[in-house]
């Protein structure tokens, strides 16, 4: 966790583009003396920390940008290294013209995530933490930043090291009654310690859980196909939700050919909007490539809002997206309820939602239909709650139970305590992958990869 050998890192922290501020930031031990090569004004390596200063960015004389810069020294910085931040004007030629100067006078680009790194191997941050800030720039919604800053701040690393506290506690008193037996029953007693610890890790572990559902679908969105034949109204209603024209809307067949995905924020869900050419069979090369790629968005979605015409009898496409989707998280909506009504509703769910896009009815039902369909109607975010909301995470927390399994199968086949322990620490080595402590330098590589440059 020693970090004098590392080098001074330098990126571009902000989007590139037409903006009122550009920042270029460096962090190594020659951040200073690396910003003041380039720097005109005050002396930067002798400012008091946490101080901005005015000045100019020079080369060679020439002025290049009229600048603030920011100058924060170890430890108490994000990568608890010398930190300066170079404001300067936004604009692709200029920032990139500061970055250039930058690594001439000794700096190095920084790799994707190499910031956030660098706080996690100094220990700033723990690794649900680092992969907390990547959650919180992706966020899509208000809820998923909620989460996003609660993991940020170390709900779920205060969870998951206390438990492995616990384990580590329970695996020294079962050493202690092993090795210094006071009573006739110690192996009697030390099998019911395991018993009882076990069954506490467990349930622990199975309530977070049980929470990974909300705490996913907050993170990665529900991928919502809408489907129904042709012209039934399915690029309205995506227009509908998404509040803007993003999908062509004509009276004629087929003009959706391919699929449409667009991010819509329903109650601070995320529901990432599939629109699909509609379902028919057809000559059209291009229209069938699209046919085939809603019957797969379809397959794979974790909702389906299947969009029937209120205005005209039942066809046999419609009965076969009906046959199709039973088995889906499906909302049935009619739409076009503002003429008269011709389909037989004796053949549909009787929960199916009357809507009409063109004069905009009933739409909120389809939200409410969501968050009972996914959340009881609970809401979903509870204040003060720590969500599993990462795939990895999940997966090691289901590994960590079957380890806390595997103790509970010795205890009922009467096996040695020795080897129950083999399963409890591999239970507790497992939690430590989630926080990285116990994470692989391969996984913790792969991890900051997924990083963008500046951070």
């Amino acid at each position: 966790m020693i970090t004098k050998e590392f080098d001074t890192i330098a990126a571009i922290a902000t989007p590139l583009g037409e903006g009122a501020i550009g920042i270029v930031r460096l962090s190594g031990t020659e951040a200073l003396p690396i910003a003041q090569k380039i720097f005109k004004g005050k002396d930067l390596t002798q400012v008091p920390s946490h101080t901005i200063n005015y000045g100019h960015i020079t080369e060679k004389g020439e002025i290049i940008d009229e600048v603030m810069v920011s100058v924060m020294r170890s430890p108490k910085t994000f990568t608890r290294e010398d930190v300066v931040e170079i404001n300067t004007h936004g604009g692709v030629a200029v920032t990139n013209e500061i970055l250039q100067l930058v690594i001439r006078a000794g700096a190095r680009m920084a790799e994707p995530g190499e910031f956030t790194k660098r706080a996690f191997l100094n220990g700033r941050v723990d690794l649900t933490q680092a992969e907390a800030v990547m959650d919180l720039i992706r966020a899509k919604t208000d809820k998923a930043m909620a989460v996003a800053v609660q993991q940020l701040d170390g709900s779920l690393s205060a969870l998951i090291n206390n438990t492995r506290q616990e384990i580590l506690n329970t695996l020294a008193q079962v050493e202690v009654n092993i090795d210094y037996p006071e009573y006739d029953d110690v192996e009697e007693m030390t099998t019911a310690l395991i018993r009882e610890k076990t069954q506490e890790f467990q349930t622990l572990l199975e309530n977070l859980l049980a929470t990974a559902q909300r705490g996913k679908i907050l993170r990665e969105g529900l991928a919502t196909a809408i489907i129904g034949r042709p012209n039934v109204g399915k690029s309205s209603l995506l227009n509908n939700l998404l509040r803007e024209d993003k999908a062509i809307v004509t009276d004629i067949e087929g003009t959706t050919r391919d699929v449409i995905e667009e991010y819509v924020n329903i109650k601070g869900v995320p529901l990432k909007l599939i629109d699909t050419a509609g379902i028919r069979e057809t000559d059209d090369l291009v229209e069938k490539i699209g046919v085939e790629r809603s019957q797969k968005a379809l397959e794979e979605a974790d909702l389906v809002l299947l969009v029937l015409n209120a205005a005209q009898p039942l066809t046999d496409q419609d009965r076969s997206l009906l046959d199709i989707s039973r088995n889906s998280n499906r909302i049935v909506l009619l739409n076009k309820t503002d003429l008269p009504e011709e389909i037989e509703t004796d053949e549909l769910p009787e929960d199916s939602i009357r809507i009409s896009v063109l004069k905009n009815q009933n739409i909120d039902q389809i939200e409410e239909r969501i968050n009972r369909i996914f959340f009881d109607n609970a809401g979903i975010v509870e204040k003060d709650a720590t969500y599993l909301s990462n795939a990895r995470h999940i997966s090691l927390i289901e590994q960590a139970l079957e380890s806390l399994k595997a103790v509970n199968d010795g205890l009922e086949m009467g096996m040695p305590v020795d080897l129950l322990q083999v399963d409890m620490t591999r239970c507790w080595e497992i939690l430590g992958e989630i926080t990285g402590d116990a994470a692989p330098d391969e996984l913790i590589t792969q991890l900051f990869s997924q990083f963008c440059l500046g951070k």
